[in-house]
Parts: C-alpha cells; sequence; structure tokens
C-alpha cells in the first residue's frame, strides 16, 4: 500500500511538471521569473549534486558563459587575474612571449614577441599548446595559460606543442627560459634602399604614436622620401592609440572611424585634430591575417582616404569596440558596447552569430560568400567591400607553415648548432657580410643542406621541403648567421631585402598615384 502511494505521489510530481509548464501559446515568463529560475536550479545543484560545487564555481561559469554568448571578445577577469596582469606588465614576473587564442577548443599560438624565449626556439603561429610541465592545459582558455606560463625572472619552463592536423599530429617539448620582455610598439625601422623607409608597428599601446613618429623621422632623416608601414601580426590595441598613429598620416579633422553603441556617448566620429606631420609622404601598408583590430581599422582607413596602398592577405576581422568595469569585488568585465565603422561606412567585424568562439578564431583571415557582397567607395571611388576583415588592394599568397619537427630541431638547437658553425667561418668584414646578404644561394649550400641532413639523421623524418619552403628555412638559417658573425643590424637587414611581402609592395610605388586614383581616370 505504502509503495502504491509512493507511485502515486511520484506519478503526481510528474504530471505536476506537465501541467505547470507554460505553453507554446503562453507569455514569455518576466524577468524575475527568469531570475528565480536560475537561483532555483544553483540551489537544486548545491543540494542534490553528486560533487560538492561552491556557489563561486556556479556563479563563475555562468557569467563566463552569458559572455561568451554575447561574442567572442566580451570576458570576465578575476581579480587575482587583475593582479596577475598587473605584475607582468609592472616587469615584477617574467615572460615566454607566446600570445595565444582559442582555436577549436585548442590553445593555440596567435604569435611569438620578436626576441622572446618563444621565437627563439621556433614556436610558430598555429602550433598547439598541449602541457605546460607535466599538467595538461585543456579545459583552460588562453588568456588563464598566458598569465600561468608567467613567473620568476630567469626561471624555466616546459611546454609541450602540437603541430599539423589535428588528426595525426606531431607533438614536441621545449624549455623556455622566462625573461622580462621590454615592451615597444616600434620594431625594425630603417632604409631598404636609397629612398624607401621600413617602419614595423608591433601594436597599439599607450606611446605608439610617439615611437611610430621618432622612427619615421630618423628613416627620412636618413633619406627616405617614401614609407613602407608594416602592420604584420599587429593585435591592435587602444582606440586613442589608433587615432594618434593615424594622425600622423592625415589632414586635420579626417575621420579615422565612427564608433556606434547602444548608449548615445559611444555614438562618436574619431579624427584627426592636428595636421600630419607625414601628411604627403608616400605610402604602403603591409597587413596579414594576424592584423587586428585597431590595426585593421587604421589600415581601412587609410585604404578608405586612398592615403595608402594595402599590400599582403586579409586582415582579422575585428571591428567591436570593449570597454572594462571593474566591478566592487575588484573582478573586471570586459563588455563590447558598440561597433566601429571605416570613414566609408565599412564594418569589417567577421561574422561570430551562430559560431563558437573557437570556429570564430579558426576563420582569421578567411570569408565566407555573405560577408563581402555589400560594397563601398574609396575618396576616390574605388571599390571596397566590408566585413571579413580588411581585403588588400595587392593581395599575395600566405607564407609557407613551418612543420612539426621545425620546432623540435629548433628546441634541439640543430638550427644554431649549424648556422654557427657556418658563422665563425666566415670572414669578419663588411665585404663578407654583403656577399653572404645577397646570396640566397649560398644559404642553401652551406646552411640548409646540412640543416636539413642533421635533422633526418636525428629525428627520422623525411623533411622534405618544398621550394617556397626551403626558402623561407634556409633565410631563416642564414639571418642567424648574420647576427652571430656581424650582429643584429645584417640580420635585420638580411630579412628586409629578402621579404617577398616587402619586395612586391617595393614594386609598387612606380605605379602608386595610379592605383590609388579614380577608377574613372
Amino acid at each position: 500500500m505504502r509503495s502504491r502511494r509512493r507511485a502515486r505521489a511520484g506519478a503526481l510530481v510528474i504530471l505536476g511538471l506537465v501541467t505547470g509548464a507554460p505553453s507554446a501559446a503562453g507569455q514569455a515568463r518576466s524577468n524575475y521569473e527568469e531570475l528565480q529560475t536560475f537561483s532555483n536550479v544553483l540551489n537544486l545543484i548545491r543540494v542534490n549534486y553528486a560533487d560538492s560545487v561552491t556557489y563561486t564555481e556556479m556563479v563563475r561559469a555562468a557569467v563566463d558563459g552569458v559572455l561568451r554568448a554575447l561574442d567572442p571578445h566580451s570576458r570576465f577577469v578575476p581579480r587575482e587575474a587583475v593582479r596577475r596582469e598587473a605584475a607582468i606588465a609592472r616587469g615584477d614576473l617574467a615572460s615566454v612571449g607566446l600570445v595565444l587564442e582559442d582555436v577549436d577548443g585548442a590553445a593555440t599560438v596567435l604569435a611569438s614577441t620578436p626576441g622572446s624565449p618563444a621565437a627563439k626556439k621556433g614556436i610558430a603561429p598555429g602550433d598547439r599548446l598541449v602541457e605546460i610541465g607535466d599538467t595538461t592545459v585543456a579545459g583552460r582558455d588562453a588568456r588563464q595559460l598566458e598569465r600561468a606560463l608567467a613567473g620568476t625572472p630567469g626561471s624555466r619552463v616546459t611546454l609541450t606543442l602540437e603541430r599539423g592536423s589535428r588528426l595525426e599530429p606531431v607533438r614536441y617539448r621545449v624549455t623556455l627560459r622566462r625573461d622580462v620582455i621590454r615592451h615597444r610598439s616600434v620594431g625594425v625601422h630603417r632604409l631598404v634602399d636609397d629612398t624607401t623607409g621600413y617602419v614595423r608597428l608591433v601594436d597599439f599601446a599607450s606611446g605608439a604614436a610617439q615611437e611610430l613618429e621618432a622612427a619615421v623621422r630618423r628613416v627620412m632623416g636618413n633619406g627616405a622620401t617614401r614609407l613602407v608601414l608594416d602592420l604584420r601580426g599587429n593585435p591592435g590595441g587602444n582606440v586613442v592609440a589608433a587615432v594618434e598613429v593615424a594622425a600622423l598620416f592625415f589632414p586635420r579633422y579626417t575621420v579615422v572611424f565612427r564608433t556606434r553603441g547602444r548608449k548615445h556617448d559611444q555614438d562618436e566620429s574619431h579624427a584627426t585634430r592636428s595636421e600630419g606631420r607625414f601628411r604627403d609622404l608616400a605610402m604602403i601598408v603591409l597587413v596579414d591575417a594576424s592584423t587586428a583590430s585597431a590595426a585593421e581599422l587604421v589600415a581601412a582607413s587609410l585604404q578608405d582616404h586612398d592615403r595608402a596602398l594595402i599590400v599582403g592577405q586579409r586582415t582579422f576581422g575585428k571591428a567591436l569596440m570593449q570597454l572594462p568595469f571593474t566591478l566592487p569585488s575588484g573582478d573586471v568585465v570586459w563588455l563590447t558596447v558598440g561597433w566601429v565603422f571605416s570613414p566609408s561606412g565599412r564594418f569589417i567585424q567577421r561574422r561570430y552569430a551562430g559560431l563558437a568562439a573557437e570556429a570564430y578564431r579558426t576563420m582569421a583571415g578567411r570569408v565566407g560568400a555573405e560577408d563581402t557582397i555589400v560594397t563601398f567607395r574609396t575618396d576616390a571611388g574605388r571599390e571596397v567591400r566590408g566585413r571579413g576583415g580588411v581585403g588588400p588592394d595587392i593581395e599575395l599568397p600566405v607564407p609557407p607553415e613551418r612543420p612539426a619537427w621545425h620546432a623540435v630541431a629548433s628546441d634541439s638547437l640543430f638550427d644554431q648548432a649549424v648556422a654557427d658553425s657556418v658563422a665563425f667561418a666566415l670572414a669578419d668584414s663588411d665585404a663578407e657580410r654583403s656577399a653572404w646578404v645577397a646570396s640566397p644561394r649560398r644559404w642553401r649550400e652551406q646552411v640548409l643542406a646540412a640543416y636539413l641532413a642533421r635533422v633526418r639523421a636525428s629525428l627520422h623524418v623525411a623533411a622534405d621541403v618544398e621550394d617556397a619552403l626551403a626558402e623561407a628555412l634556409a633565410c631563416e638559417l642564414a639571418a642567424r648567421v648574420a647576427e652571430v658573425r656581424w650582429g643584429t643590424e645584417a640580420r635585420d637587414d638580411l630579412l628586409l631585402r629578402h621579404d617577398p611581402t616587402l619586395a612586391a609592395a617595393l614594386a609598387q610605388f612606380a605605379r602608386l598615384p595610379e592605383l590609388l586614383a579614380s577608377p574613372t581616370k
């Protein structure tokens, strides 16, 4: 009898749940009811879930889920992470120089800071981080991992990474010595021929415009009458820095971009406030799939105003504006508060609705059929398109991907051993330096062949390389030779002289007025 009552009570509970559910035709529940449902779920988990789960864990997961549902760039940063990031910025903690992104659920290398421990060991964009020490990184987001990679200056950390196909990846391990990386927004800057200055802008941090102005003035003082601005790999930065950088190349009151948000105080036209010191300087800008955010918006502005020719590969495609909101707890929420439009009205943000954050990031530099349907016009009437990043005026092939054995060989110092032995055999003279920098055939014969032979013998891999990869690897090794024998200036000279994207850009200067002119002329 008692069991029948229990069965009947269970049936009544189930019936109550069914009959109490709102019909499809019923009205939507109020905000209070939705919040009450959320509270009830948390309480049910706390009381009944098999494992012990704290409210802190549940609320944090809920907050992350809500922000993730909004867009790929809104995020929550706990106060402990805020403090750690501040310590890294101050130099109290050292890093390895890796910039990571979440791609298809894997912490993937977006970039290695030039000259950093990671860059020196050959860790390349696209490599996937698997373990830090003996601890898996599964389930941890990219920013958490970047913070975890920081530590005491001089300490060492061993990473396991993988490269290649997800189905048949090749794993390798590298040990990095943490170092304090002094931040500079401007990288290499120098003449690349008698009249062309080259400046690499690494990011749009505070002070970037001042650094850039000083660099351009130096190359002009050395005889430059035209400029190549390299924004490849530049992840962007803050809005103010972007406008200040653009202002160097535009007349006063030129619109750089416009922002629009839910609140009217986000609706703003960002324009230059002074006459740009270099407003008449002939200019070409280099971009690639890692040119993102503020960097691609400045490139779009230069393109829309026909101020510079854009050369390279399609950019990342980010035009969402985030602001940080500090909570009473000390945690910070970075929330997307608006959209950014180029002067012509282009919205270059890639599609993200309906895509997981990981899938969104894998589309960097690529567009779907729907992304570039709408056309816009530059000031001169040239056709440009919105969505999916900034399409270059002159589009070039993507550089060859490094094979997995390359990183293993770098960690084993094969490249250094081979290159250094060649370097010490060369004469320490200007004539020998000039001959080496100008001799790709010597690189293949004296360095690449020996390097590949060592890789095959030690790693037992085929190490077959196509022409494009062979050229890239030979140049990489030759640059190491130049640096060891003659210093960093010789290395930079070699890399710039044999950069195919830069060479393609230099070839366009003769046609620059024609390429930037109205199509009807």
